[in-house]
This record gives C-alpha cells, sequence and structure tokens, in this order.
C-alpha cells in the first residue's frame, strides 16, 4: 500500500508490474493510525448489542479485496470470466466510491465492465430532452455497446452529430432494437448521413426494429434511406412534412413493406422506455452531479466541448441556449402516423390502393417500381459471396457519390 514493488501471479507465472500507482489511502484523524501495522477500521463493521455495548467484527477477506479493487478499478485488465455476482457486486462498490463521477476513470471503468457483462451493465438508456446530459458524458454513453433501447429524443442532435457514428458502430449492430431520434431537427440530409455507412458498407443497425423520426424536418424523399434496415417493424413519422394519404401509404408499403395503423403504436409511448441495467443510478448521478457544478463554470465547460464536437461557434450558441424540445398543443393535435409490418397473411396493403388513383398516380408509381428494382438489386448483390470491393458507383445515387466525396 506504501507504492512499493506490485508482484502479480497469472496462470502460474509471476511477473512484476510497472507503473501502477494505487489509489491513496483516506486520511485518519487518530494519530495512531499513521503505524502501518495498525488495522484500518474499514475492515471493521461496527455494531451494538443487545445491552447497548459497542462490538465489532472483521470484514470478510472477499469484501476487504472488493473494495480495494474498486478503488483501483483504473488498473483492472479485464473482467471477462469472472462470475455475474462478483461483477455486480464490485460495480456496487466502485459506484458507491463515485468511481464513475471521475472523468478520467470512468469511460475506461465502464468499458471493462461492458466488455465483460454486455447488456447487465445496461440495457436501455432513456435521454429524452438531456442534452447536456448526453453532451458532457458522451465518452462515457459511447461504452454502452450492449444497448436494445436507446431514446435521444430531443437532444439537440441536427444533421451531423457525433453520436451518428456510434449508432452505425458494428458495436451496437447485433444488439440495438429500438431507436429514438424525434424531435432532433433532422433533415433529409441528417437521415441519409445517419444511414450512409450501413447502405455503402452493409453494416450496421442490423436488428434494429423500432424507429422513431417523428417531429423531424423530413420529407417523403428520405424513405428511400430507410430501406437499408432489414428489419424495421415499426416506424414513427408523425409531425413531419409528410402528410397522410393514398401515396404516402403506397410509398411506405412498397419502399419498406409497412403499412398504416389506425391506432397508436404502444411501442412509441414514452411510459415504456427507462433506463434499465445495474448503471442506472449512475445516470442519475451524472445528472445530478451536473445539475450541482455552478452555473457559468458548468456553461464555460459545455461550451468549450462544444466547440470541440462541432466546431462551429454560431450553431453550438443557438443549440446551447435553446430549451429542450416540447411538444406543445399544438403539435399533440396533429396526426399520429405510426406504421407496422403487417403478418404474413394479412392483404391488407393491397386495399389501400385503389384502383380509381392508380392511374392519376402513374408517374409517382414509375419512380417506386424504380427504386424498389434498384433496392432488389441491391439485395440480391448483398446474398451473393461476399466480395473483397467496396459496391459498385450504379448502386449508388447521385447525393451519395457526393457525400463520399466530402469525406
Amino acid at each position: 500500500m506504501d507504492n512499493s514493488t506490485i508482484y502479480v501471479r497469472e496462470r502460474g507465472n509471476l511477473r512484476r508490474v510497472r507503473g501502477i500507482v494505487l489509489a491513496q489511502l483516506k486520511p485518519v484523524s487518530s494519530c495512531r493510525r499513521t503505524n502501518r501495522f495498525v488495522l484500518r477500521k474499514e475492515h471493521f463493521i461496527f455494531t451494538y448489542n443487545a445491552e447497548g455495548s459497542l462490538r465489532y467484527t472483521t470484514k470478510s477477506l472477499f469484501d476487504i479485496t472488493l473494495l480495494f479493487v474498486a478503488d483501483n478499478i483504473q488498473h483492472v485488465d479485464s473482467l471477462v470470466g469472472f462470475p455475474e455476482q462478483i461483477g455486480d457486486r464490485l460495480f456496487a462498490a466502485a459506484e458507491e466510491n463515485r468511481v464513475f463521477l471521475n472523468a478520467d476513470i470512468s469511460p475506461k471503468a465502464l468499458q471493462l465492465f461492458s466488455d465483460a457483462y454486455g447488456e447487465m451493465v445496461l440495457g436501455s438508456l432513456c435521454l429524452r430532452n438531456r442534452f447536456p446530459l448526453l453532451h458532457e458524458r458522451m465518452d462515457e454513453i459511447k461504452t454502452f455497446h450492449s444497448l436494445k433501447s436507446l431514446d435521444l429524443f430531443g437532444c439537440r442532435l441536427g444533421d451531423d452529430h457525433e453520436i451518428f457514428q456510434h449508432l452505425t458502430s458494428s458495436s451496437l449492430a447485433s444488439s440495438l432494437i429500438q431507436l429514438f431520434i424525434g424531435g432532433n431537427s433532422l433533415s433529409d440530409a441528417g437521415l441519409q448521413r445517419l444511414t450512409a455507412p450501413i447502405r455503402m458498407l452493409r453494416k450496421g443497425l442490423d436488428c434494429l426494429q423500432f424507429l422513431d423520426v417523428s417531429y423531424n424536418p423530413i420529407s417523403a424523399r428520405a424513405l428511400r434511406y430507410l430501406t437499408c434496415l432489414p428489419k424495421l417493424e415499426n416506424l414513427d413519422v408523425s409531425g413531419t412534412s409528410l402528410k397522410l394519404g393514398t401515396g404516402l401509404k403506397t410509398a411506405i408499403w412498397d419502399l419498406l413493406g409497412l403499412i398504416y395503423s389506425e391506432k397508436p403504436l404502444d411501442t412509441f409511448d414514452h411510459s415504456r422506455c427507462k433506463t434499465a441495467g445495474w448503471a442506472e443510478q449512475v445516470v442519475n448521478q451524472w445528472e445530478t452531479n451536473g445539475s450541482q457544478m455552478p452555473k457559468q463554470k458548468k456553461i464555460d465547460e459545455s461550451r468549450t466541448s462544444a466547440l470541440r464536437f462541432f466546431g462551429r461557434q454560431k450553431f453550438v450558441r443557438e443549440v446551447l441556449n435553446a430549451a429542450p424540445l416540447v411538444c406543445d398543443e399544438d403539435e399533440a393535435k396533429r396526426e399520429i402516423l405510426h406504421f407496422f409490418r403487417p403478418a404474413a397473411n394479412d392483404h391488407k396493403p393491397e386495399k389501400q390502393t385503389p384502383s380509381t388513383t392508380h392511374h392519376q398516380a402513374v408517374p409517382s408509381w414509375h419512380n417506386i417500381k424504380k427504386r424498389q428494382r434498384q433496392s432488389e438489386r441491391r439485395d440480391s448483390s448483398h446474398q451473393s459471396p461476399p466480395a473483397k470491393r467496396l459496391p459498385s458507383s450504379s448502386a449508388l445515387t447521385a447525393e451519395d457519390i457526393d457525400l463520399l466525396n466530402s469525406y
């Protein structure tokens, strides 16, 4: 404990570890505690018996070791292979020591637990209308790579946010099922940029089934960017530029295989979304600790970090001064546009396209069929054995080529 030489026995071999500085002992008021041979107070449990006399019992060696590892969690290489019960107790001990509030240690510690225990650390994360928390804890949030549900509604993401790269990364490809990105001023260009890695590299969001893009200024043109989501079952486009009609129903059915729901889907009910996992209280600690920071210091740090993230002072100033998006009464009165994938024996989609309107919609129908054939060609090429080259330029639109060139 006095930072002397440390030896580690691993797989039958004894080796010396260099460059590790262990956590310092907590200062004790009693002068007797300066003697290193005097037992530490933290190793005892003090209680009172029935007569009111003070008694103490020693903690188990496991508990003492657990506290020691929690204090020095940043020096642990891996927890893979340790039982879940030990991981749970170790996480609780680190949380009690407020390890996850230290910005220097928190990302590595959370990465350590996420690599070993996956969704048990955090399986669902709700950051609805909590833009400051997303901004201040971006590094920590990226370590949660086993999320099944992520709610970023009203987080002011815009069209080019750092979180986009994480959403389409391979770490979330096999886990993320629900994604809520409504109310983020996301336009057609932003949705194109978000789905670009999926459409071009054929990886990312492989298991996404529920997508909420409501209250964003997107148009019908953006629907084609969602054709790269193979397992999409429910879609919320309420409060957008899309208007309910035969043309919209036909386009969404032909492009995505979804039909309009007469009743609001329970999937997009915010009351069902919550933060769940070992790190649930850690997220609450982040928010509580952020709200207790001095106001001017908090603003300065947020502004400096935001300039580093986005690089545009004018945009960041507008974002920092803006309040979280909350739907007012007018927005609440807008029609609900929920779409879902019907069962295999459901023939309702055919009934949604009356024959009387077919003649009037020939041009748009022709364009839809054209895009559908392009999508089928891309799907057929995806099913073929993978080749060690990028997709041909003929499978990409001119806008996709421009987006590639922008990188």
